[in-house]
């Protein structure tokens, strides 16, 4: 594969990675606005579209250039690798959100490149400190959000302790749209950034541009509307889950479980830290429910979708690595 004939149709490629992570993770953005019924489903995802396409031009592309050159060396780059690594993320994505599971494309397109990497060049390809830190934060994004949502819901109640419950729920009815734009920008500037990184390694492995360069605007501009296309598409398979299945919130909850997530989302985007979104709003949800009551949480459920997380990297790994041998196949090699 030449990478100058592969430029075009693999952007086009990425974009719909990205398009589809917007529409996978459409429930992220929503699931609270919509469980407790503060927007509807049609309205509550125009309501993040919008956020999530400004939220990549706000804090910067931290995140773009630790996935461009902190997950595979970037001099190892191929036109093939890329192709194999976005194919076999958005496999995954479609197996998940066909059986409603709120997986992470991010983790998706991170075990597509080791997957895909690994096959081609070896594990000598991998660059171990960016993979690390992503890995670590499998674990500590779910365990953020829950800190922060608890830590939120109790600072809430006590602020609103002598308001009756209708003004409790009449004032974060209103802060809940806050809240879930908040979000959204969060999910925007992390996750849009994923795609923009991959389009960034083949602008560089390709000659096309500097390493040390800034990514292009116009990358930016692509990806963020594509995610923001992908979030107006919606997932409801997904919504179901996150907005109702896995607890109940009312307004108070369902801000707090937003705005804690949003500052994690925030947070891990500044020090370019690709993060899952889906990780840290399970956990922020998980945290508000528990405080409330640990028994409004169904655990059976939670733990079925960590078992989830757990496996995306490996299972989009493998998808990958056949994809690449497919591709060798078909392309006689």
């Amino acid at each position: 594969m030449e990478t100058l004939h592969w430029l075009v149709p693999l952007i086009l490629v990425a974009l719909a990675f990205d398009f589809l992570n917007g529409f996978h993770d459409a429930a992220n953005s929503i699931a609270t606005v919509v469980g407790t019924r503060v927007l509807a489903p049609r309205v509550a995802v125009l309501w993040a579209a919008f956020f999530d396409m400004i939220g990549p031009l706000l804090f910067g592309t931290h995140v773009a250039r630790t996935i461009g050159k902190g997950i595979v060396d970037i001099h190892l780059v191929t036109p093939e690798l890329i192709l194999a690594a976005l194919v076999g993320a958005i496999i995954w994505n479609l197996f998940t959100w066909f059986y409603g599971i709120p997986s992470s494309s991010s983790h998706a397109l991170v075990g597509g490149l080791v997957g895909a990497a690994v096959t081609i060049h070896g594990t000598s390809s991998l660059v171990w400190w960016g993979l690390g830190k992503t890995v670590l934060f499998i674990f500590l994004s779910p365990l953020v959000g829950f800190l922060l949502g608890s830590l939120m819901f109790v600072l809430c109640a006590w602020i609103v302790r002598r308001k009756t419950p209708f003004r409790v729920d009449t004032i974060f009815r209103r802060l809940q749209l806050v809240s879930a734009a908040l979000y959204a920008i969060g999910h925007g500037t992390n996750d849009a950034q994923k795609t923009m990184g991959i389009i960034f390694m083949l602008l560089v492995s390709g000659g096309h541009l500097a390493a040390t360069a800034p990514v292009p605007l116009w990358v930016i501009l692509l990806c963020s509307v594509a995610m923001a296309a992908g979030t107006a598409s919606g997932g409801w398979r997904i919504v179901r889950t996150m907005a109702t299945k896995l607890t109940r919130l009312k307004p108070f909850g369902g801000f707090c479980a937003e705005s804690s997530a949003a500052m994690a989302l925030y947070g891990a985007s500044l020090f370019g830290i690709p993060v899952s979104t889906t990780h840290t709003i399970t956990g922020a949800i998980t945290g508000v429910g528990n405080t409330l009551r640990r028994s409004s949480v169904r655990w059976g459920l939670a733990s079925n979708i960590v078992w989830a997380w757990i496996f995306t990297i490996p299972a989009s790994a493998l998808l990958a690595a056949g994809v690449r041998f497919a591709l060798r196949v078909w392309l006689g090699h």
